[in-house]
């Protein structure tokens, strides 16, 4: 399946210092109009399917990326984004950098070599525990490739997706500290192989629509332990 995404970066006067959230809440704040940028359709309720747009900042560079609807609303109102005001910072956005891309999301029959760019969070409060009983490395391994199966999954059924092959993930991953929502919590960094074609920069696990998790393709394909 063929899905459309648009990348916009905003070129501020300084690099962003904030967490990705008080991005995230600013633009939802000043867009509120737009449910699909802050998943809040008021009264209490939320939207609760895969993030059609994702916010990031990598090194102080603040970024957005929309897919499908989220693309067209990024066009639509990224003329309008001038400023950033987080806090006590104010940061001017100098200019905006945008890039369409059409991808095949799909499975595929060649193994494509994805590297985690943001700590991927990959464990709930239930199979966290589960992973701190296994003592076994490669055990562990399993366990996290599965999770990461079940993660493209249920992105392509928040897309529409079929799927209509059996996922093969091979990984070399490294543990990481992640404070997500004020929350010390266990991450993962590193690389992966799989079956399937993922667009650049989309997210998988906990905190997608705040950048955590995000993926691009690795041209050169490492070794991995598999």
């Amino acid at each position: 399946m063929k899905i459309d995404t648009t990348l916009l970066i905003l070129k501020t006067n300084k690099k962003v210092k904030q967490e990705t959230s008080k991005f995230r809440g600013y633009m939802g704040r000043e867009f509120e109009k737009y449910p699909i940028l802050h998943n809040h359709y008021g009264e209490g309720k939320f939207l609760y399917s895969y993030p059609l747009v994702q916010y990031q900042i990598i090194n102080g560079q603040a970024s957005i990326l929309g897919i499908e609807e989220g693309a067209e609303i990024l066009k639509e109102i990224y003329p309008k984004i001038n400023e950033l005001k987080m806090g006590d910072s104010y940061y001017k956005v100098e200019d905006h950098l945008i890039y369409d891309k059409e991808y095949n999301v799909n499975t595929t029959n060649e193994e494509i070599q994805y590297k985690f760019i943001t700590p991927w969070i990959a464990l709930n409060s239930i199979n966290f525990q589960k992973y701190k009983q296994i003592n076994d490395w490669k055990e562990r391994k399993i366990m996290l490739n599965k999770i990461l199966v079940g993660n493209i999954l249920s992105m392509s059924k928040g897309l529409g997706i079929i799927v209509n092959r059996r996922i093969h993930v091979k990984s070399n991953l490294e543990h990481v500290s992640t404070d997500y929502k004020g929350v010390n919590m266990l991450s993962f960094t590193g690389e992966f192989r799989v079956n399937f074609r993922i667009p650049d920069f989309m997210g998988f696990g906990k905190g997608v629509s705040q950048g955590f998790g995000s993926v691009v393709k690795v041209d050169k394909e490492p070794k991995t332990n598999d």
